[in-house]
Order: structure tokens, then sequence, then C-alpha cells
């Protein structure tokens, strides 16, 4: 039976029948969708394995929602059935006292686990690792490596990529599991080995380690400690995570805001308004300088009333060009395609384009501009875009180039913030070039 309604118009009755029917990974979108105490009323509906199950597929901001609304047993127990690195991330996003609680109600292993995530910096390998992996030695066959797979698989995180050690427990390689099912019985492990070993130390920043992975097309990379000792696993799952919170970030500050790291529906209005509030005032008193620039060339706009129908033509132009420009700039240090030693290289091809940009757009409007005002006119406006896109994207380069060299994150350096600038100055240029051409 379809339903269409949203869950919180059900009868407990009703909605716990409605939950039953639906996959665990709707019920957690939908439970994400819902304002917090909506979330905590529509959990207490799920029973048994299935609220493990969701529990472990939400966000760490939901799950401490609704471990909030929870008695100490249930919520102990749901935060048992989490993987170690989940449930440090879990940690970080609690109140201490609160987290503090439920850490001594965990297992003795898991709470030994869920520790020792906790003693690595939070934006590190070493927090985002399972400790919980199925390691094999070099001097297996594949039929005792699989038989050793098959008791431990169900404590491991991942069984995909394994670890290879010596009795120093050194990383020796890595396997895949699909290698080892099809070796023949008798295979010494050893000789299936993958030569080309990426290992990672615990303290490399989590991004990295995302890249790699995401680079070298890998489902699990090895973290190891300065010994070469192997400490943990970082899977693809929890790479693809950093990755995603990057994004955000990324995203959230070339829109001129600070970026929430929580769900979106988790965040009040109020915390919303003050991801915003800074970055608004920023540009608001940037935006000083282009009444500024106005009011010095006041008595230009006086003798040639024309000269202002085109002002919002040309700073949204150059707004745009810039903007494009830094937006590209942004991602292409966030992928590891562009790099500070790329400078001079980038700020040269950016003002290329932006000349090819300005050309073009210069040669598609003298035709109208002729038309609409006069030949005088047309040229003014055609040498100032062909001028402003060139500065434009020089600038919406230079901003993420230089904001990293100075160790300050790229997107800071923002696509309004950007804009703003180039507004300023290229109202400076727009008049400085009509003066020239119309001899004011």
């Amino acid at each position: 039976m379809k339903h269409n309604k949203p869950a919180r118009y059900y009868d407990p009755d009703e909605l716990r029948a409605r939950l039953g029917e639906l996959d665990p990974v709707k019920i957690a979108d939908e439970l994400a969708r819902l304002e917090p105490s909506r979330q905590a009323e529509m959990f207490r509906q799920i029973e048994g394995d299935r609220a493990r199950e969701v529990f472990c597929l939400l966000d760490a901001a939901h799950q401490e929602t609704i471990l909030g609304s929870l008695d100490e047993t249930r919520a102990a127990a749901l935060v048992e059935e989490l993987d170690p690195d989940d449930r440090a991330r879990l940690f970080t996003e609690l109140a201490k006292d609160h987290a503090e609680k439920l850490l001594a109600g965990l297992s003795p292993q898991e709470r030994r686990l869920t520790i020792q995530l906790l003693d690595y910096p939070a934006e590190s390998a070493g927090r985002i690792m399972t400790p919980e992996y199925v390691s094999l030695q070099p001097d297996l066959t594949a039929a005792e490596a699989l038989q050793q797979i098959r008791e431990q698989a169900a404590a491991a995180e991942t069984i995909h990529t394994l670890p290879v050690i010596d009795s120093d427990e050194r990383l020796v390689g890595m396997l895949e599991l699909s290698d080892l099912v099809l070796a023949a019985p008798e295979t010494p492990i050893r000789s299936i080995i993958r030569e080309e070993l990426r290992s990672v130390r615990a303290d490399t920043d989590q991004e990295t380690v995302a890249r790699l992975l995401q680079a070298a097309d890998l489902l699990a990379v090895p973290v190891v400690d300065a010994g070469e000792r192997l400490l943990g696993l970082v899977t693809v799952d929890d790479a693809m995570d950093v990755l995603t919170r990057e994004e955000e970030e990324d995203i959230s500050r070339a829109g001129g805001t600070e970026p929430l790291r929580r769900p979106y529906f988790s965040v009040s209005d109020l915390r919303l308004a003050r991801s915003r509030i800074v970055w608004l005032l920023v540009l608001i008193v940037a935006a000083t300088l282009t009444v500024q620039v106005l009011k010095t060339f006041e008595q230009t706009l006086d003798q040639v009333v024309a000269l202002a129908m085109f002002i919002p033509l040309l700073i949204g132009t150059g707004g745009n060009a810039g903007a494009q420009s830094a937006t590209t700039l942004v991602r292409g240090m966030a992928v590891g395609d562009v790099h500070p030693r790329d400078f001079l290289r980038t700020l040269l091809r950016e003002a290329r384009v932006g000349l090819l940009l300005g050309l073009m757009l210069g040669l598609l409007s003298y035709g109208p501009v002729w038309i609409f005002a006069d030949p005088a006119l047309a040229l003014v406006v055609s040498l100032t875009l062909v001028s402003i896109c060139t500065l434009a994207s020089a600038v919406g380069a230079l901003m993420p180039l230089l904001a990293r060299s100075l160790g300050v994150d790229p997107a800071v350096a923002s696509a309004p913030f950007v804009t703003t600038v180039v507004d300023a100055t290229g109202l400076l240029v727009y008049f400085l070039i009509a003066r020239a051409v119309l001899q004011l």
C-alpha cells in the first residue's frame, strides 16, 4: 500500500506498520528531513534490528538528536553497534559529559578501540580508520587464508582488501579478496601480494587520504605508524564522507557563508543566520569601494548620462567572469590539479582566457551599443569589456592562489568577495576609459 503523507500524520500503530515496509535507507533519509523533535518521535516507532540499522545510517548530528530522546539502556545498545570510526565521529559531536557517559557504557573491547581513535587529531587518518580488519601472514596458503577470513570476517568492517603483515605486525603488502578467491588453494599468499604498496601515516590529513583512495581507485588504504606497523584501514565509504564534507565547505564558502558542518534540517534558524551574517557584513564594507568610485566620477556621469545605463551590464559581467575563475581554481586546488607552485602559470592562463572572453563579448556588444547609443560609447563599452574580463579572471585566479600560499582555505576567497572587488575595479576602469575616449 502506497502512502503519500509524511510520517508525522500517522498514529503510532500505522506508523510502525509503514516503517516495517520501508527500506532502512529510505527510513534514514526520511528521518533526516524531519525536524529534530519529529526525528525522535519517528525513531521510537522503529523496533529491533531495523532501529540499529537505521541508526548506523544516520549522520552524527541526527544520531545525537535521537540519543538525547532515548533511555540510557537503549542509547548504549545503539552506540555499541556502531563501527569504532563512526562512534568516534559521533562522540566528537556530543557534549563532553554525554560522550564520557556513553563511552563508559561500552564493552571493554569497543571502549578500547574508540579511545584509540579519539587519541588521534580530529582531521587525521587515524580518526577515521577502522581498527577492525582481517590481517594475513605471508606464509599462509590461499586455502588457509580463506579459512581465516571465514573465522574472523564477522568482526571486521571490510574483507575486500586485506593487509598482509609479518610477525612484528609490519605491513608487507595488500591483497584483494578477488585475487585470493581466484588463486589455487595451495598458492602461497606471498606470491599474489600486490607489489605496489600504498600506505599513509596516522597523522596524515583526512582529505589527502581520501584523494589517494579516489585517485588510485582503492577500496581501502592501510594506516601505519612510524615503524610501518599496521594500525588500521581507511575504507572508501569513509573517504567519500570526508570528500563530501570538504566539498560542502568549499561550496558554502564559495557562496559567502560559513559551513554548517551539520545537516540542513538539524540547524536552527538562528545558526543559519549566524553562518551568513559575517560574510554579508564583510561584503557590505567591501562594496563601499564601489560607492567611492561612483562618487569620484560623479562629474563624468553628469556630463555623459548614458554611461550610467551600462554600469549594471559591465560590473555584472566582470563579477561573473571573476566568480567563474575563482570557482574553477578552488575546485582545481581541491582535487589536486593546481598547486601553489603553479601561481604564475595559472595567473597568466586565466588572464589569457579573460582576454579572449573580453574580445568576444566586446565584438558582440559593439553593434548593439552603437545602435542604442553612439559609436564612441560603443567603443568605450567594448574596450571596458575586454579590460574588465581580463582583470576579473586574473583577480579570480589570484585570490585563491594567494590564500593557499598564506595557509588560508582557498574557498574563503569566495565568488561573492571576488565579485565585490571586481565591481569596484571594473567601474574604475570603465570611467578611465570613458574619460580617455570621450575626452571628458
